[in-house]
């Protein structure tokens, strides 16, 4: 089940991030061409805080069944840990959560806004953010912080 559920976050990482950079691209449009927020837009943005809260719920799945975490937790008060084990035990798991929480206020301020403009503004400001912390996070194959192949099989 680990397994199962270490894919489909992997895979499921590229969606969120397709999904945000779709949401921003029409938000950015929105915003400075002055369009109407359509049905589309509503949809695009309901749609990425939800892929957003996905794939934080699979996250946590991962973080509490996953063997590198137990024995980061086991050892968390030593100090020659590598900071591989401390990336994923605090920084990959707080800048996530904090990320899907940025999607998440930028999705409900967006829809309470009265004008279209600021729709779209709420909605790219926000998620924005939440871009720069995904991307941070990730443990892309180059990262000096931690690295996981593309796509975990």
């Amino acid at each position: 089940m680990y397994a199962s559920f270490l894919f489909l976050h992997s895979a499921a990482r590229w969606l969120l991030l397709l999904s945000l950079l779709y949401a921003i691209g029409r938000g950015m449009a929105g915003w400075t061409g002055r369009r109407p927020f359509t049905r589309h837009d509503n949809l695009v943005r309901h749609l990425t805080a939800t892929f957003s809260h996905v794939q934080l719920l699979i996250g946590y799945v991962l973080y509490f069944q996953s063997p590198l975490i137990a024995y980061f937790r086991a050892h968390i008060k030593e100090t020659g840990l590598p900071f591989e084990f401390r990336f994923f035990g605090w920084i990959h798991v707080l800048l996530m959560t904090v990320a899907v929480i940025l999607i998440t206020i930028g999705s409900a301020a967006a829809k309470r806004q009265e004008t279209d403009l600021r729709r779209f503004r709420t909605m790219t400001i926000w998620f924005v953010l939440a871009l720069l912390l995904i991307i941070m996070a990730i443990p892309w194959p180059f990262s000096p912080l931690a690295h996981r192949p593309y796509i975990r099989i």
